[in-house]
């Protein structure tokens, strides 16, 4: 079972996303051809994105290490980011079922009427196997890893489900759309309650500077492309001891900067292709439940945030919190991680956030600021369970990506920053009988309120219904 889906899984998004697209779309109605062709578009974004990801890694990554080797900056969790943290979360025991019991426990949820969410991002199930391996390695019991992986699956369905119509409304062209990835949904809750406490302070509720504002107020200054040359050619020049190495350096400062805006342009035009393969399964779909499922509440297809990551807003707040990230890793007290590697992936912070602050730059920045400050902590809490898993993948497997200095922990800023898997981490591990009880209740309570949510919005789509007969008649 492992290596079926450790050979599944290695294909990688670009190549599994259109394999999926392709069959749904048959499944649904859509001819071969388009359906293949939604498919591979989806398939060119992932690869588009990988592009554009792999040109901010290798331009930033350099730089920021100078600027801590500069500095003496030296914290005991090593960042081994995103990419090393989805191999270690797939290669445990948790990992190699994590797929079959997922979607099982989607298949069941959907059969209960306690989602409308069918999660077909499988590359992102890696997130709920995460959660499981450190929970697995923390407590030595397989049991209680599926537990908290199956858990977080439930929450972030259900999350994904509340979330769906402010998402669906906010971003344009996705209808029928929700986001069931959890370090994402997790973020939610505290979007929504840090926005509404800023909506208390007098004067913030009418503070309304969104990316569109910054451009038309600044011109190009608010331009994200600017902008990116501007952190760019900052960062660079951080990588300089003194005066006169700027000066030598100012060609490769100035390469920096460019290869920094080339990020911010390139992410909006390569998440076009992603909308351009989704609309017309999107539309398929909804026609399909229109016929089929007559006055029920329509499904959602789960999809990566990597749909929306350009999202000017998104792009502004992400470029600007990655010295502040930096600064704040050094400054925090009792804080070991230091994120480097990780630093690619702040933009997947921001899609289920922006939706409750309606593209607010101020309001988005605070938010960041807050879940960025916590979540570094976060991150060194858990970096020791992490290690364990990573040394016992890479001891397994010999893969040298997922190899920890000497001396050194493990971390990432993507899952282990997020709220909902340190608090699974936090009930299974230390408060093991008490906090499963609490998890449980939680996740039960969270399915009976979308399952009377649901209900409620079937029947008040049948009464519509009902209504428009009899205006027919």
């Amino acid at each position: 079972m492992e290596q079926v889906f450790s050979y599944i899984i290695g294909l990688g998004a670009a190549v599994m996303m259109p394999v999926i697209f392709t069959i749904l779309g048959v499944c649904i109605g859509i001819r071969l051809g388009d359906a293949l062709k939604s498919g591979l578009k989806v398939g060119v974004g992932f690869i588009g994105l990988s592009i554009v990801t792999a040109l901010l890694t290798s331009a930033l990554g350099p730089a920021l290490q100078d600027v801590v080797d500069i500095y003496g900056l030296q914290l005991k969790v090593f960042d081994m980011g995103w990419p090393a943290a989805a191999a270690v979360a797939y290669n445990t025991a948790v990992g190699a079922f994590i797929i079959p019991v997922c979607l099982g426990v989607n298949l069941l949820m959907l059969l209960t009427k306690t989602t409308r969410t069918v999660n077909i991002d499988l590359w992102n199930y890696w997130h709920f196997a995460f959660i499981g391996a450190v929970i697995y390695f923390a407590t030595g019991s397989l049991a209680w890893g599926f537990f908290g992986a199956i858990i977080c699956y439930i929450i972030t369905l259900v999350l994904a489900d509340m979330t769906a119509y402010r998402f669906q409304n906010y971003y344009k062209d996705m209808d029928g759309i929700s986001i069931p990835q959890p370090f994402c949904a997790g973020f939610a809750p505290f979007a929504w309650l840090i926005n509404k406490g800023l909506d208390k302070i007098p004067g913030m509720d009418k503070v309304e500077i969104d990316a569109e504002g910054l451009k038309k107020k600044f011109g190009l200054l608010g331009e994200p492309l600017f902008l990116g040359v501007v952190v760019g050619v900052g960062i660079g020049c951080l990588t300089c001891r003194s005066g006169a190495e700027i000066i030598d350096k100012i060609p490769y400062i100035l390469a920096l900067g460019i290869k920094m805006g080339a990020v911010m342009e390139l992410i909006p035009r390569v998440t076009v292709l992603f909308i351009e393969g989704l609309k017309p399964i999107s539309d398929a779909t909804r026609q399909l439940i229109a016929r089929k499922f007559k006055g029920a509440d329509g499904l959602n297809i789960g999809m990566s945030p990597a749909l929306v990551i350009g999202d000017p807003t998104t792009l502004v707040v992400s470029l600007l919190l990655i010295p502040v990230t930096l600064l704040l890793a050094v400054i925090l007290p009792g804080n070991q991680f230091l994120p480097l590697a990780s630093l690619a992936g702040m933009f997947y912070l921001f899609p289920l956030v922006l939706p409750f602050t309606k593209g607010n730059v101020l309001k988005t920045f605070i938010v960041g600021l807050v879940i960025i400050t916590a979540g570094l902590y976060m991150v060194t809490n858990i970096a020791p369970a992490f290690t364990l898993a990573a040394h016992d993948v890479f001891v397994a497997t010999g893969d040298a990506a997922v190899a920890i200095p000497q001396g050194f922990e493990g971390g990432s800023l993507d899952f282990a920053s997020s709220p909902l898997c340190w608090v699974l981490y936090q009930c299974s591990v230390n408060l093991k009988w008490i906090g499963a009880g609490i998890l449980v209740i939680i996740s039960c309570a969270m399915m009976w309120w979308n399952r009377v949510h649901i209900a409620r919005n079937q029947r008040a789509m049948a009464d519509k219904d009902s209504d428009r007969l009899q205006e027919n008649i």
